[in-house]
């Protein structure tokens, strides 16, 4: 039996201290056992390490990167301090950079980030590109060409997203729908940027509304900002039921929910579930954060995202969803054996589910998305968030070389 790739020597998480060979044919995984046959076009020793779903980048804007020193650090210290009541504040800071933005300059460094997603053994990546006055469609122009570009390597959901408001920035409402008409795949949406709740509502109704007509999927940046008040993701779960989308919505950030009282954070949480809308936090990029431990144990699926690489809101970054892992291990205060079991599971299999990808996991019948590790177990990968030996994406080796 010939098998494309055939990876000998390897700990699985399901295998513990067990060694199994992984037979990969036709993109997926044939085959999992002791002793397969050695019949391969291409053998890869794992050498005792750990094998798993390559990782998967719940939340990063793509077309912003490398690009902080163009936008200045203003931002930066509006987002980052008192209590985040100043987010708003930041992103008005840091549109106004976008008049410069040109597919041109865009792309090259959209191919930089997503080489250094792929040395990391990122795959799959939800990419935002800003839609709006200033930015025009010149970051969604250069995502979908390294969607293109980047095929079989890593996998970009494109998210069309209206960072400075919908209400508040007369044409976006249009120009996020000739994103679709391009060819996007998810419709995203930041409604707290709005002034008023009716206003905010107005933002849900009107994104959600494009993406039913283009059935697409939808991602929104929810609750941003110290303010207990703010209620953007209930708006959104209860238009999720309405409009029959559940388990097609994402929610990032959420940040407010830090701050909720216990009793909307419960009602809150069944809302969610039953909307089946999935959460990304990015717990490095700001204060506050959303309650992950509490809704995984309520069974609210979450993934991690990398948020920014090097731009107005983050200075650092690149696409190591290990690193991201480690350091939501602190900032979460995620520091069990099983925690970490959990963080591995919101850069892998909890993460596709959020983004609502199929087949990603380590089993036969799934897809062949793996790497193969240079450590024995999830708390050695965490600890030191190397980049990967091996990076197989639809059953290839995609390894970057040195």
């Amino acid at each position: 039996m010939t098998y494309d790739i055939l990876i000998t020597n390897a700990k699985t998480r399901a295998s513990g201290k067990e060694t199994v060979d992984i037979g990969i044919r036709a993109g997926k995984i044939a085959d999992i056992g002791k002793n397969l046959s050695t019949d391969a076009a291409q053998t890869i020793d794992a050498k005792g390490c750990l094998v798993t779903e390559s990782f998967v980048n719940g939340h990063l804007h793509l077309d912003k990167v490398f690009t902080l020193e163009m936008a200045g650090q203003e931002a930066l210290g509006e987002y980052h301090t008192g209590g985040m009541g100043g987010a708003m504040t930041a992103i008005e800071r840091a549109a106004d950079f976008k008049a410069c933005y040109d597919e041109k300059w865009i792309i090259e460094n959209v191919r930089k980030v997503c080489q250094m997603a792929l040395k990391h053994g990122n795959t799959h990546i939800r990419a935002f590109a800003d839609v709006d006055s200033k930015a025009r469609l010149e970051g969604v122009k250069a995502l979908l060409k390294a969607r293109e570009e980047f095929k079989g390597k890593v996998e970009l959901q494109v998210v069309a997203f209206p960072q400075d408001g919908v209400i508040r920035e007369p044409g976006t409402e249009e120009l996020v729908r000739q994103a679709a008409e391009m060819g996007v795949d998810v419709i995203g949406g930041i409604p707290w940027m709005e002034y008023t709740e009716d206003l905010e509502q107005s933002h849900v109704d009107k994104m959600c509304a494009i993406a039913k007509e283009f059935d697409k999927n939808i991602s929104m940046l929810l609750d941003d900002v110290g303010d207990p008040g703010e209620r953007t993701l209930e708006m959104l779960c209860k238009k999720s039921i309405e409009m029959g989308w559940q388990g097609r919505v994402t929610a990032q950030h959420c940040r407010a929910m830090e701050l909720y009282n216990e009793n909307y954070f419960r009602k809150l949480v069944a809302l969610m579930k039953q909307a089946g809308v999935g959460l990304v936090s990015d717990p490095h990029t700001g204060p506050l954060h959303a309650r992950v431990r509490d809704l995984l144990a309520a069974g609210v699926p979450v993934a991690l995202g990398q948020d920014d690489v090097a731009d107005a809101y983050y200075p650092f970054g690149e696409c190591n969803m290990l690193q991201i892992a480690f350091l939501a291990s602190h900032l979460l205060w995620m520091t069990t054996f099983t925690d970490m079991e959990l963080l591995y599971d919101m850069v892998t299999t909890s993460a596709a589910k959020v983004l609502g990808m199929q087949g990603h996991k380590l089993e036969v019948g799934g897809n062949a998305d793996l790497v193969v590790l240079d450590e024995e177990d999830v708390y050695h990968a965490i600890w030191h968030h190397r980049p990967p030996v091996y990076v197989i994406k639809d059953g290839v080796d995609v390894t970057l070389k040195d």
